[in-house]
């Protein structure tokens, strides 16, 4: 057996992502850019120096989470759309937090980061109930849901936290993420103690999907809920508890916005795209809570980078974002892969 299926499994994101940068690399030059300059004008802009390396990692951070919200609901058998609503209602539910209280930190930013998760898990609650119960399909739900959580804290911000303002105040220092030693450290980046947290989430996915009874639950109800429901598991319980955990995830990415890189909440004429580009993180990642890392991590060093194109080589921005988008073309069309890898297997034998 020339691959197996595993290897395969491994294979077929780096191929897409290398798929992705070579189509990328031939748009350049047919409409006159030289890719080689665009492609290290983007590195340089992820890493060249500290401050560059920070604030990739800084946009790593929500995208983790985002992309674990993602795939811990497509791993349980649900499209959870709804990861930027959460992101919002997050967001908000720390920044409120970390405004209207003045606490010890010990206290504070534990109490923050939580009121972001449940937030979060409030929101995907929602669907999750009107699917368990009377058969809503989760998809519909949430993307209508994700409007109604971007004027709904609109209206907060304005109405509720000020006094008419279009942002809040910033939060207590009690409530913050960043840290003078890191920003002295990185050149004044925006880096934040949001990655430990969004790398340990990674690991508590891991842990629920694959080491508890809960998770293999959750993944049975995914993968057959009508045999799960006959050997005795509660389907619909389940179907809630993964839309309510998926969506503290999500929560949490908002926490790292309101907490971390910015510090308070302002009204927003659109949305953000963490959510949204979770999605592609999370099919990038295969679903894993590995590959999810690893997927954010490319997704946040193209997003800073791209940043870079344009002054260094004269590469529009929007390059990347058409990169971004042939990345995930490959990865959808990864049964054409698996096709070229089975021939290739039957011919090796």
């Amino acid at each position: 057996m020339l691959f197996s299926n595993k290897v395969v499994n491994i294979l077929i994101p780096i191929i897409s992502v290398l798929l992705g940068l070579l189509a990328g690399a031939i748009i350049m030059l047919f409409f006159g850019y030289n890719p080689v300059a665009g492609y290290a004008a983007l590195w340089n802009g992820a890493f060249s120096d500290i401050y560059f390396f920070g604030e990739t990692i800084r946009q790593v951070t929500p995208y983790i989470l985002s992309g674990l919200a993602v795939a811990f609901a497509l791993r349980t058998g649900l499209l959870n759309i709804g990861v930027e609503g959460q992101v919002f209602v997050g967001w908000l539910a720390s920044v409120w937090v970390g405004v209207a209280f003045d606490l010890p930190m010990i206290i504070h930013l534990p109490m923050a980061v939580i009121a972001a998760a449940l937030a979060g898990a409030f929101w995907g609650f929602i669907p999750g109930i009107l699917k368990a119960k009377l058969g809503v399909h989760e998809v519909i739900v949430t993307i209508m849901m994700n409007y109604i959580a971007l004027y709904i804290s609109n209206a907060i911000v304005r109405n509720v936290i000020t006094d008419g303002e279009d942002r809040t105040e910033n939060i207590a220092d009690s409530a913050s993420l960043g840290a003078d030693w890191i920003a002295q450290l990185t050149f004044f980046s925006r880096l934040h103690y949001g990655i430990l947290i969004a790398l340990f989430m990674a690991v508590v996915m891991w842990f629920i999907l694959n080491k508890t009874t809960t998770g293999f639950e959750l993944r049975s109800v995914g993968f057959n809920p009508h045999a799960s429901n006959y050997s005795g598991m509660n389907v619909k319980k389940n179907i809630v508890l993964a839309m309510v955990i998926s969506g503290a995830f999500a929560g949490l990415a908002g926490a790292m916005e309101g907490l971390g890189t910015f510090g308070y909440m302002n009204v927003k004429s659109g949305f953000t795209n963490i959510g949204f580009d979770g999605i592609a993180v999370a099919l990038l990642g295969a679903n894993t809570a590995l590959g999810v890392v690893l997927a954010a991590f490319l997704f946040g060093t193209l997003k800073i980078g791209a940043l870079n194109m344009p002054t260094e080589a004269g590469v529009p921005t929007e390059l990347v974002e058409i990169v971004i988008a042939l990345i995930i073309f490959f990865v959808a069309s990864s049964y054409i892969i698996r096709w070229v890898f089975l021939r290739m297997k039957k011919e090796g034998k």
